[in-house]
């Protein structure tokens, strides 16, 4: 019964149905101070594409636009198919993001800082961790110093880092966690993997997890559609796992009748008999002749 009563929902699911209820900012609250290290109060979600109840995208794609009581616009994004031009696609949000939160005749000064999460259930480039994190800064040529910049904040001027006004990105790779979760961040990742959430955990936004998140919780209709919603999920990763592991076999295949047709024309060229060819390559009569 214990095993029944600790089985939580996914976070794509929970993003696209729960968390966008003001019951259950403590959840995303938790869930934003981990990964970006300070405390983070959530004061409105903003329309996103992931508020929208579409069909096709209820398993690739889910997301969530906040804003924190600092006005910062943080985008959390969950995908669980690979997409070729990733990058690209979350730049284009974040400078989305900006320029539908300024108005027009606004001072740049009312240009806020973004944050973009993205949890990736695939394998994005080639790297070992588990979290990257991407940052703008201006480093000097010859002096190798990182540039400050001053600017008027409540009527003080301060000196910033640019890091601390441009986007800041990170990157979750899920499939690349193999740790014992010992941190907060660990907890969170162990959760994003394996929907585990440990009864000791003293992570923030996991512990109201625990409670929020139960799948018993749900009623009969909503326990359904997440049903629904996971086998959606594991068809289409077996549908693409399929499709790639045929190209690959394909692409071998195709690499390997290349290579014999010029191993066979080498051998050709040197005089070797026809049918020594044909042992040493696989290759028939008629394609080698073709070579003469």
């Amino acid at each position: 019964m214990t095993a029944l009563k600790d089985r939580y929902i996914r976070f794509d699911w929970a993003i696209k149905r729960l968390l966008r209820q003001k019951a259950n900012f403590d959840v995303l609250e938790g869930f934003l101070t981990v990964f970006i290290g300070e405390k983070v109060k959530i004061v409105d979600i903003l329309e996103s594409e992931g508020n929208q109840q579409a069909q096709d995208d209820k398993f690739n794609r889910v997301d969530i636009k906040a804003k924190n009581s600092k006005g910062e616009i943080i985008i959390v994004e969950i995908q669980n198919t690979s997409e070729l031009y990733y990058l690209e696609r979350i730049l284009y949000g974040v400078a989305k993001a900006i320029t539908e939160h300024i108005n027009l005749g606004n001072t740049y000064q009312e240009v806020k800082k973004v944050y973009s999460i993205s949890i990736l259930y695939f394998d994005l480039g080639q790297g070992a961790d588990y979290l990257y994190v991407g940052q703008n800064d201006f480093v000097g040529v010859h002096t190798k110093d990182h540039l400050k910049i001053s600017r008027k904040e409540e009527g003080a001027i301060v000196q910033r880092f640019p890091s601390e006004i441009f986007p800041t990105y990170y990157l979750v790779r899920v499939n690349n966690f193999n740790e014992v979760a010992k941190s907060p961040l660990e907890e969170w990742i162990k959760y994003l993997k394996d929907g585990v959430i440990s009864a000791e955990t003293t992570a923030p936004g996991l512990r109201e997890a625990r409670q929020k998140l139960q799948y018993y919780s749900m009623d009969d209709a909503e326990r359904h559609a997440y049903d629904e919603h996971i086998n959606a999920v594991m068809i289409q990763n077996d549908v693409l796992g399929n499709a790639r592991q045929e190209g690959l076999e394909e692409g071998l295949a195709k690499g390997r009748d290349e290579r014999s047709l010029e191993i066979a024309k080498s051998l050709l060229d040197m005089g070797v008999a026809i049918d020594k060819i044909m042992n040493a390559t696989g290759l028939d009569e008629e394609q080698i002749r073709s070579m003469k």
